[in-house]
């Protein structure tokens, strides 16, 4: 059963919507961990399932996936938290310590010089313009195609792509030798399915 199915039962069997919840809470929670920490990212997917909760008799059920209009809720949502995410960013840049990612780690040896790669690159985040970081992200982290992002954005596919472009050329002055991947290799599919590395 697809996700616009749970949605449309969920009209008038208003508890089926908790296996949308069971389905894409774990991949949101991830995406706002990345973007703001273990901490506001809870509230963010509480949040990010009540609106869409209260949403879902306007969702378009000629979409069978989801993924799209919840990471763009979950995007919208934290838009409120844009000062917590440059926080984080440039906590991470200073510290080389991913608050995310650090309670997992085993391998740190294996990580150490990918560290300071790392944390050059969320100090370019940080400078990124917000809607710039949302496109990159939600094609690098959520890995949404470009369609899908602008879904989740509420714009032209060309918008994204241009935002998309604009964001890579700045990490690419910022960053120079780590050379972020480029967009135009297949602009379709996610940063995960064209050979880079993703951001």
């Amino acid at each position: 059963m697809d996700d616009a199915d749970i949605i449309q039962r969920s009209w008038q069997q208003p508890a089926d919507f908790a296996v949308l919840f069971r389905r894409h809470a774990p991949a949101i929670q991830r995406y706002a961990e990345r973007r703001l920490g273990a901490h506001a990212a809870e509230d963010v997917v509480a949040e990010t399932f009540l609106v869409a909760f209260r949403q879902r008799r306007g969702y378009d059920v000629a979409r069978p996936d989801a993924r799209p209009w919840l990471y763009g809720i979950a995007t919208n949502l934290i838009g409120r938290y844009r000062r917590a995410e440059i926080r984080q960013y440039r906590a991470f840049a200073a510290t080389g310590t991913d608050p995310v990612l650090e309670p997992f780690t085993d391998q740190v040896d294996a990580r150490v010089s990918a560290g300071a790669a790392t944390r050059r690159l969320a100090a370019a985040l940080a400078r990124l313009p917000a809607g710039q970081r949302d496109a990159l992200l939600l094609v690098a982290w959520a890995d949404l195609s470009y369609e899908q992002a602008a879904l989740s954005l509420g714009v032209p596919v060309g918008t994204v792509r241009s935002r998309l472009s604009r964001a890579r050329g700045s990490l690419r002055r910022w960053l120079g030798d780590l050379d972020p991947p480029d967009a135009e290799t297949d602009p379709g599919q996610p940063l995960a399915h064209r050979g880079g590395t993703q951001t």
